[in-house]
């Protein structure tokens, strides 16, 4: 087999499409990444483009070869498991401790926490 010469083309527009779709959210996070203001901002955008840039590449990798091998792939459902559940955990460790170091600091932009501001009645 040679790649995509053997893909039809009913599978191979929504790969395609899939491909520039998940890299396009990759892309639209990074930008984030660069472009908001402070550390608090700053991590939730690249979290959510590599999360839903990542399922939709994981999406079109599972079309691609399930089309090529003329069997069920799953093999990128447990990426797609592992990369769900490690993002956030990474994302909240993260500002956890971005929010400590800068308490210890004494910042004043540091984002409320239910300990430092409880709910009023």
């Amino acid at each position: 087999m040679n790649g995509m010469a053997d893909l039809p083309l009913w599978a191979a527009l929504p790969v395609a499409l899939l491909l520039l779709l998940g890299a396009a959210l990759t892309l639209v996070g990074t930008f984030g990444l660069v472009r908001l203001p402070n550390f608090y901002d700053r991590v939730h955008a690249p979290t959510l483009g590599t999360t839903l840039g990542i399922g939709c590449v994981l999406l079109a990798s599972m079309l691609f070869f399930s089309v090529l091998q003329t069997r069920l792939v799953l093999h990128e459902v447990l990426i797609a498991v592992f990369v769900v559940v490690t993002t956030p955990v990474t994302l909240m460790l993260l500002s956890r401790a971005a929010v400590y170091r800068d308490r210890r600091e004494g910042r004043e932009d540091v984002p409320p926490t239910p300990e430092h501001h409880p709910p009023e009645a």
